[in-house]
C-alpha cells in the first residue's frame, strides 16, 4: 500500500506553513529589538530534537501580550555563558503557527554538546542543552525511553526522574505525548484534587483544542526540565489524535464529532508545531517515520504504526460463531492475512532497506506497540475468566487427573482438596480451560501477523543485532522475539508510562499482589521474560559494542509532586552481541 498526498492538499498545508523550521546558517545580526514586534514572554519552556551529526531542531513558544507578529532571536554556543557562539539569528512568529518557533540549527560539530536560548525584546528564555549525533566510532550511547504522559492522571514525576541524569544522549518518546479526553474522561479521577484538570475542558476536536492541550502540557515544570536537558526523538501513537486510531478512523471518534480527516489534520498540525521534530518537507505532517545513526554503534528506526497505513483493528465479537463460540481458525486467518497491514508497503520496504544497508553493530526499532506474541489462554483474553481463577482451576484440573490416575505421589491434603473442589470443574469451565491461547490485544502487533513476520524474518535473514522498543501498554515488559520457525532473532524492551494507569487499574489488584500477577502472566505467555504491571517509570537503554543493557526505573508516586525513585522495583537485563536472548542481571522485589 502506498501513501500519497494530493497536490491540492499539499499546497493547502504548505501555505499554512506549520511544522516548518527556520534554518540557522551561522552567526547573524539579531533584530529582536524590532519595533514591529509585539511584547512577548516565554511560558512554555524550550526544547530540542531530531539531532543529526551537524544539526538539531530547537524549539520554543512565546506568549504575546497582544495579537501580532513577534520577533524571536536565538543563540547556540558551546558554553553556558554564551561567550563562544556558533550560530544565531532571528525569525518572526505569529498566531498562524500558534506562536511556536522552530529553528534547524545547522553547521554544528558531530557528537558535541551545545547550549541554546531564545530572546524577545522583553525576555530571555531559560537555557537549554542539546547534543548532536556522533559521526564515527562510538563506545556507548544512553537512550531514555518513555511513553504515555496523561496530564490529569498524575504528576510528571517520571520526567523529573529522567531530568536528574547528566548522561543521556537522547530521549525517545514513543507516543501518547498528550491525551485527547475531556474533563471526567480517562484516568481523571483525582485530577481536580491534584490541580490537573485538562484544558480545554472538552474533548479535543479542533486545531484550537489540540493547541490548547499542548500549551497546558508545556506549562508542566517537569516536562519543561526534561525538554531543556536532552534532545527528543519523538513518534506519535493514537492519543495525539484519538484512542485506537487507524488510518481512516478511531474508536474515540464518534458520530457528531465531524470529519475524521479534518480532526487528524488538526491534531498532527499541532503536533508538528509543538514538538521539536524535523518535517520531511514543509507542509508534510503525514510522514513521521525516520532513522537516526549514532556513529558505527547503532541505528534507531522510528516507525509510524498508527496513522499512516494501519488497517482497522480486528474485534473478537466479529469471530463469534452461531453457537456463541469463538471461531479460532477464522480469527487466526484474519490476523495473518497478508492484505491487512500495520505499516503499509512503503514504510515496510523502507524499514527493510534501512536494516539491509546499515553498517552499525546494533539496530534499534522505536515504535509504539508490543511486538512480542502476547498470547493468553482464550478464557482470560476474552474476559470470561480472571487470571487468578484460571490459574487455580487449571491447577485443580491437573490434580483431578492425577487423582483419577491414582498417582501415588499425591498428599492427603491434595486428595482432600480435590474431593471438596471437584464440582467447580463444570462442563463450561472445562471447555474454557481447553481453549487455545490467543492475543490479548488485537490493537498491537498480535493483530497484524503478516507485517510482524516480515520484519522478524528480515532480522533473521540478516542476523541483525536488533532491539525493539515499545510503549502504549502503560506497563514494563521484556520479550524474546522469535521468527516463524521459533528462532530467536531480537529482544523487546517495553517502557512503562509516565502517568497513565496500567494493569493494576484494569485488573483491580492491590499493589502488594502485583508480583503474584506478574509471575502468573510471565508463566502463561511464551517468550515473555519480565513484567511490571503496576508502576510508572521509564526505560534506560545503554548500548555498547558488545552489550545492550536495559534498566527500568520507577517512581513511588504520581499522586504527589514530591517523590522518590522506587528502587526496590528497579530491574536490569542485557543482551549480548550475536546472542539475541535476554539475560537478567537483577529481579525486582
Amino acid at each position: 500500500m502506498t501513501h500519497t498526498l494530493s497536490r491540492r492538499r499539499f499546497l493547502k498545508l504548505s501555505a499554512q506553513g506549520f511544522g516548518a523550521a527556520v534554518v540557522s546558517y551561522g552567526l547573524m545580526g539579531c533584530k529582536h529589538n524590532s519595533n514591529d514586534s509585539v511584547p512577548a514572554t516565554f511560558e512554555h519552556g524550550v526544547a530540542s530534537g531530531d539531532p543529526a551529526t551537524d544539526s538539531v531542531i530547537l524549539w520554543t513558544r512565546v506568549t504575546p501580550q497582544t495579537e501580532g507578529n513577534v520577533t524571536v532571536a536565538w543563540e547556540v554556543a558551546i558554553d553556558p555563558q554564551f561567550t563562544q557562539l556558533v550560530t544565531s539569528g532571528d525569525t518572526v512568529t505569529n498566531a498562524d503557527r500558534d506562536y511556536t518557533v522552530k529553528v534547524d540549527a545547522i553547521g554544528l560539530e558531530s557528537g558535541t554538546p551545545y547550549y541554546y536560548r531564545f530572546m524577545t525584546k522583553e525576555q530571555t528564555s531559560r537555557i537549554g542543552q542539546t547534543k548532536t549525533l556522533p559521526k564515527s566510532h562510538v563506545e556507548s550511547v544512553n537512550l531514555a525511553v518513555m511513553s504515555c504522559s496523561n496530564y490529569p492522571a498524575g504528576f510528571f514525576n517520571v520526567y523529573a526522574l529522567a531530568a536528574q541524569r547528566d548522561d543521556l544522549d537522547a530521549l525517545l518518546h514513543l507516543g501518547d505525548y498528550i491525551y485527547e479526553y475531556g474533563r471526567g474522561g480517562y484516568a481523571s479521577q483525582n485530577a481536580e484534587q491534584m490541580g490537573r484538570e485538562v484544558l480545554p475542558a472538552t474533548e479535543l476536536l479542533s486545531l484550537s483544542d489540540y493547541r490548547t492541550r499542548y500549551a497546558q502540557y508545556h506549562t508542566d515544570p517537569n516536562l519543561q526540565d526534561v525538554h531543556a536537558k536532552v534532545p527528543f526523538i519523538a513518534i506519535w501513537d493514537d492519543h495525539e489524535v484519538a484512542n485506537d486510531t487507524w488510518k481512516n478512523g478511531a474508536e474515540n471518534h464518534n458520530e457528531g464529532e465531524g470529519d475524521f480527516d479534518a480532526r487528524k489534520d488538526a491534531a498532527t498540525q499541532a503536533y508538528f508545531e509543538w514538538l521539536p521534530i524535523r518535517p520531511w518537507s514543509e507542509g508534510n505532517h503525514d510522514d513521521i517515520y525516520r532513522s537516526f545513526q549514532f556513529g558505527d554503534l547503532l541505528d534507531v528506526h522510528m516507525l509510524d504504526t498508527r496513522l499512516l497505513a494501519r488497517d482497522k483493528q480486528l474485534n473478537y465479537k466479529d469471530f463469534i460463531d452461531g453457537t456463541g463460540q469463538l471461531d479460532i481458525d477464522a480469527l487466526s486467518a484474519a490476523i495473518n492475512d497478508e492484505n491487512r497491514t500495520l505499516l503499509g508497503q512503503t514504510q515496510l520496504a523502507w524499514l527493510q532497506n534501512q536494516l539491509q544497508t546499515s553498517t552499525s553493530r546494533w539496530q534499534v526499532i522505536g515504535q509504539q506497540i508490543l511486538m512480542g506474541r502476547m498470547q493468553l489462554p482464550a478464557a482470560i483474553a476474552t474476559s470470561q475468566m480472571s487470571i487468578s481463577d484460571y490459574a487455580r482451576l487449571a491447577a485443580l484440573a491437573v490434580l483431578v487427573q492425577r487423582v483419577d490416575n491414582n498417582d501415588p505421589s499425591l498428599t492427603q491434603q491434595e486428595i482432600d482438596y480435590v474431593t471438596s473442589s471437584r464440582d467447580e470443574l463444570t462442563a463450561k469451565v472445562m471447555r474454557l480451560l481447553q481453549l487455545p491461547s490467543i492475543p490479548y490485544n488485537l490493537d498491537a502487533w498480535d493483530g497484524y501477523g503478516h507485517d510482524r513476520d516480515v520484519i522478524l524474518n528480515t532480522l533473521s535473514e540478516l542476523n541483525s543485532n536488533a532491539i525493539v522498543l515499545a510503549g502504549d501498554t502503560h506497563n514494563a515488559w521484556a520479550n524474546n522475539l522469535t521468527d516463524a520457525n521459533g528462532k530467536s532473532v531480537a529482544v523487546e524492551f517495553a517502557t512503562s508510562s509516565v502517568s497513565s494507569p496500567g494493569m493494576e487499574q484494569y485488573l483491580g489488584f492491590a499493589p502488594i499482589d502485583a508480583p503474584t500477577y506478574e509471575q502468573a502472566v510471565t508463566n502463561l505467555i511464551d517468550g515473555l521474560q519480565y513484567a511490571n504491571m503496576r508502576d510508572r517509570g521509564y526505560l534506560l537503554l545503554t548500548v555498547t559494542p558488545n552489550r545492550a543493557n536495559a534498566t527500568w526505573y520507577f517512581v513511588d508516586t504520581i499522586r504527589q509532586s514530591t517523590f522518590n525513585e522506587f528502587t526496590s522495583r528497579r530491574m536490569t537485563a542485557h543482551v549480548d552481541i550475536n546472542q539475541p536472548v535476554l539475560v537478567f542481571d537483577s529481579r525486582d522485589a
